[in-house]
């Protein structure tokens, strides 16, 4: 085994599993504290993406699609919590999973009549179109080691957010235990918009975060939403720890498969689910619930 080409992969891997994390720690906190099954947020992922394309075709800089994207996504996540979803808390799941079925048409023929169907490409930063040394005879993209960066950046910031905050006390608190809202007189609303908000400005920034990556085209969430319901299995419903260390381990498996095992790779995360819903339904990183 060439240990340069294995060196790339894991970096692959990691990279790849901590854009999932952007992406699934919103959808385990949107699902853990609002009880909301949100098809759609492979959409805003999406967005996010055709967001970097657009903003970088009219200024040439990345830089400003990204916290476009970022503050750009809380105040639509806010409004659509706002306007939609917080009418459906108490309606069955399945009118929540028409909803949200719904916004992925209206997002996609709002995408197509906008920006059309074709394929596009965002150019990597000129300033980080290069490769670094890692070892004597391997270098790994500068601008993949910094989406990395930020991505770990960004999970700092949210545990210290939820550990360190009165409403992130509020949000791990609802997550772990939503009953205790209630009784405990926390402003629900105020951790809905809170929480749907976080979870969307995640997802877009992931979504302009991947753009020079790979092709920006319509339906592109689609993937990375069936994958990141993955990772909210195997880490555990409303645990942003267990979306972190699932969304490593699943970006591994899958990258790893792809480059070693091809002929298995499509099904590895996927056994890899069944086997934690049969030894552990609740997820490899739960959070306790007495």
């Amino acid at each position: 085994m060439d240990l340069s080409g294995l060196l790339a992969q894991l970096l692959n891997g990691m990279q790849y599993g901590l854009l999932l994390f952007l992406i699934s720690s919103g959808l385990t906190l949107i699902f853990g504290v609002m009880g909301v099954i949100n098809l759609a947020h492979g959409s805003l992922f999406m967005i996010g993406a055709y967001a970097a394309f657009v903003i970088t075709g009219w200024t040439g800089a990345l830089w400003l699609a990204l916290p476009a994207a970022l503050i750009g996504g809380a105040l639509f996540g806010a409004l659509l919590e706002r306007g939609l979803f917080r009418h459906f808390y108490r309606r069955e799941h399945l009118d929540q999973v028409l909803l949200t079925f719904a916004l992925i048409l209206l997002f996609e023929e709002a995408r197509s009549a906008l920006l059309g169907n074709d394929f596009h490409s965002v150019q990597v930063p000129a300033l980080l179109d290069f490769s670094v040394p890692v070892t004597p005879d391997f270098a790994y993209s500068a601008y993949r080691l910094a989406v990395l960066g930020a991505c770990v950046l960004v999970a700092l910031l949210m545990f210290l957010g939820l550990e360190r905050t009165r409403l992130g006390s509020a949000v791990r608190a609802a997550a772990e235990k939503p009953e205790m809202v209630e009784l405990l007189g926390l402003d629900a609303r105020r951790i809905h918009m809170a929480v749907f908000a976080l979870g969307t400005a995640l997802a877009m920034l992931a979504g302009a975060l991947a753009a020079p990556l790979q092709s920006v085209y319509p339906n592109m969430g689609d993937g990375f939403l069936i994958i990141s319901f993955v990772v909210v299995v195997v880490g555990g419903v409303g645990s942003v720890a267990g979306a972190f260390w699932g969304a490593l381990l699943i970006g591994l498996v899958d990258t790893l498969g792809k480059a070693y095992l091809p002929e298995v790779a499509g099904l590895a995360v996927y056994v890899l689910m069944a086997a934690v819903l049969l030894w552990r339904p609740s997820g490899l990183f739960a959070p306790a619930r007495g």
